[in-house]
């Protein structure tokens, strides 16, 4: 916006520059010549009354010498009556053609006529005798064009001073209004990036300062809102803590059975998981992905511990189960938590959708700027990928709310990732993760997003290693 401003001042001021500076310098040049012009005609008149006098050569050279510099200044008188052969004298240098003089002699007017270095001023001048005498006024060049360069000069440098002052000016305009601006875009970015005390001070143009107002009020509902949720969150998950009391103790009473023991571990692992949500939500401030990824945690370690929990389900349920990948350190930019929420959320969805017995598969990889998480099934897969990534769509009729995908789905997204939903190997659904791990923590465009997706698919397809 600044440089548009500057740009269109610049054209504005150059065009009026041009439209004035023009024509006065043509005026200049041509009051000069009317000047010099002037001049001549005051000296041409200087010896036209010696002239209506007397004709005496002496007489008209000391009225010559007297009116100006005889290389100047010239009479051409007529022959003398009845000498028809004769020529006209000459007083003074002559630099007008004879046949200049005799037109204006027969003409009876004054005229002006170019001559080497200049031109030259013939005026009539009537004698006593009747005859016509011309008087010649030779005016340099150097007196036609006196003054015309310092005032062109004059003239340009208020052109160039009126354009850098308007330069200027659109320049101070601009600053004025794209400072209030780029702060707005600033507070704009903070609150995005989860600085929820980022607000704009309300300066600038009258529309930049109704902008700046509707973003702080925005910013004030926002983490009014944010203030809610995390109250709502903490109170509904609070409320949870009588039932898990219940079944802690009904847990206690079960005796010594492997069943047992696994509804004993599901109901502490529940009340851990009702803690957490407790603390978290009465934080000021939620945890970022940048926080997130600034501890991280080991993926491989994750996977491991939640199929150690998931697998006794499984073997009661005579599911055939596998880990890949698992065996050596593979580092995530997320918090360890919400990894294994996001991996409880993929295994409940395999447990909850499919039959008994159906086979499940959990496969790591770790890429060149990537990691990589699969879960695969042989169910019947599922119908509506994009309707199962999306927020609260899940049917009613199976007991689904829609949102353990969702929850994969931000994950994903926080570190620039995704998730994609297709068909695995073993001809079921398959949930491929892709946790980024180069730093970018912003998603990318669409169609970035695309030419990455068809790099990966070239370079490598980790659906091929899954049995």
């Amino acid at each position: 916006m600044r440089w548009a401003l500057v740009k269109v001042s610049l054209a504005v001021t150059v065009m009026v520059v041009v439209a004035f500076a023009v024509p006065l310098g043509l005026v200049v040049r041509e009051l000069a010549r009317d000047r010099a012009v002037s001049g001549a005609e005051r000296q041409a008149a200087a010896v036209a009354p010696a002239l209506s006098i007397t004709t005496d050569r002496a007489e008209l050279e000391r009225v010559v010498a007297a009116a100006g510099s005889d290389a100047g200044l010239a009479v051409h008188l007529p022959a003398p009556a009845g000498d028809r052969g004769a020529g006209g004298a000459d007083i003074g240098r002559r630099r007008a053609t004879e046949a200049d003089v005799a037109g204006v002699r027969s003409a009876g007017r004054a005229a002006t006529t170019e001559v080497p270095g200049g031109f030259t001023l013939l005026q009539p001048v009537a004698l006593s005798s009747g005859a016509i005498a011309v008087v010649e006024v030779y005016v340099p060049e150097a007196e036609v064009t006196n003054g015309v360069g310092t005032a062109w000069a004059v003239l340009a440098a208020v052109g160039v001073a009126l354009i850098v002052g308007s330069v200027a000016v659109a320049d101070r305009l601009g600053v004025r209004m794209v400072r209030p601006a780029r702060r707005l875009v600033e507070g704009a970015r903070e609150l995005g990036e989860g600085e929820l005390g980022a607000r704009v001070a309300e300066e600038g143009p009258t529309e930049l300062r109704l902008a700046a107002a509707a973003f702080n009020s925005m910013a004030d509902q926002v983490v009014g809102l944010l203030a809610s949720e995390r109250e709502l969150a903490a109170d509904l998950s609070h409320r949870l803590r009588t039932p898990l009391t219940v079944l802690r103790l009904n847990a206690a009473s079960l005796g010594e059975s492997p069943a047992a023991e696994q509804t004993r571990a599901a109901v502490a692992q529940l009340e851990r998981e009702v803690d957490t949500i407790i603390r978290t939500a009465r934080e000021a401030k939620p945890q970022t992905a940048a926080s997130a990824a600034g501890t991280g945690c080991d993926a491989a370690e994750v996977v491991r511990e939640r199929m150690r929990f998931w697998s006794a389900l499984a073997e009661d349920e005579g599911r055939a189960w596998r880990v890949a990948g698992a065996d050596r350190p593979v580092r995530a930019p997320v918090a360890r938590a919400d990894l294994a929420a996001a991996l409880d959320a993929l295994l409940g969805n395999v447990f909850r959708h499919t039959a008994d017995g159906t086979a499940l598969a959990v496969d790591l990889h770790r890429a060149e700027d990537a990691v990589l998480v699969l879960v695969s099934d042989a169910g019947p897969g599922i119908a509506d990928p994009g309707a199962a990534l999306a927020r609260g769509r899940g049917s009613g009729s199976d007991g689904s709310t829609g949102l353990g995908l969702d929850i994969v789905r931000r994950l994903a997204e926080s570190t620039g990732g995704d998730v994609r939903v297709g068909t695995s190997v073993l001809g079921g659904a398959e949930v491929r993760v892709r946790i980024q791990t180069d730093g970018r923590g912003a998603p990318r465009r669409r169609g970035d997003r695309r030419a990455v997706r068809r790099r990966r698919t070239r370079s490598f397809n980790p659906s091929r290693s899954l049995p």
